[in-house]
């Protein structure tokens, strides 16, 4: 699963990676609200900036918030059940295969965290690319009217995981989908509707795609979100062995 991640990259890097043909104010004021400094601990609920496109219209950033709510739900709470979408089963499930088949998004990334048992504890494991350039996860999104106080549109998103690779499944079986660049067109694009084809990118990573480190304790309460979360520590013991913080070539 995925249920932490990080997002440090700048509006520059950010524009080149998603947006490298466009003009330079694609960031509109209330995305730069969002993008405004590094997060190194986003959490379930939470407001993400994420890579939409509307029919008609060019793919666009849009603030959202963390945690699937499907369009018939009447309460928000459901969406803490829905922070991630399996990749094998989105074009069967009641809440996600409409929003499959007309509302995918990318959500830009540069790291996530997963935990492991290590006696105790549980140790978290911050997983990044040896560069820690930023990538896009595969996502679906939402607006529902009927679990806000007064009506207004609640936009969401869930991210969509897969099987592991044999690195990350190492620490958990399950990892988020990354998508390659060549990709994000056909993604974003509502009017293409061919999801055999689509679910077909639907994979793990490059088995040395990411880099997996032992990190500080202080991620683990959602009020920390400064560099100290992704701070590399040694394991206890009982935990997996690893080389100054960093696991497995």
């Amino acid at each position: 699963m995925c249920g932490r991640f990080t997002l440090r990259t700048s509006l520059a890097d950010l524009r080149q990676l998603f947006f490298p043909q466009d003009d330079p104010d694609v960031f509109s004021a209330a995305i730069q609200s969002v993008l405004n400094q590094p997060r190194y601990n986003i959490a379930p609920t939470q407001s993400v900036a994420v890579i939409r496109q509307l029919d008609g219209d060019a793919p666009e950033f849009a603030a959202m918030r963390w945690g699937f709510i499907p369009n018939w739900a009447d309460d928000v709470a459901i969406g803490a059940r829905m922070i991630n979408a399996r990749s094998e089963t989105i074009d069967e499930k009641r809440s996600f295969k409409n929003a499959f088949q007309n509302q995918r998004c990318l959500i830009p990334a540069d790291g996530y965290y997963e935990w492991q048992k290590a006696g105790s504890v549980k140790q978290p494991y911050f997983l990044h690319q040896p560069d820690d350039a930023s990538f896009a996860m595969a996502g679906l999104w939402e607006l529902n009217t009927k679990a806000s106080d007064d009506s207004s549109p609640i936009a969401s998103f869930t991210v969509i995981t897969t099987a592991a690779n044999s690195v990350t499944g190492k620490i958990h079986d399950r990892m988020p989908v990354i998508l390659d660049n060549k990709d994000f067109d056909a993604w974003l694009d509502p009017s293409f509707h061919d999801t055999s084809s689509l679910k077909k990118h639907l994979t793990a990573a490059a088995e040395d795609f990411f880099e997996i480190t032992a990190v500080s304790r202080r991620v683990n309460h959602v009020a920390n979100d400064g560099p100290e979360c992704i701070e590399p520590v040694t394991p206890k013991p009982e935990g997996p062995k690893t080389t100054q913080a960093t696991l497995f070539d």
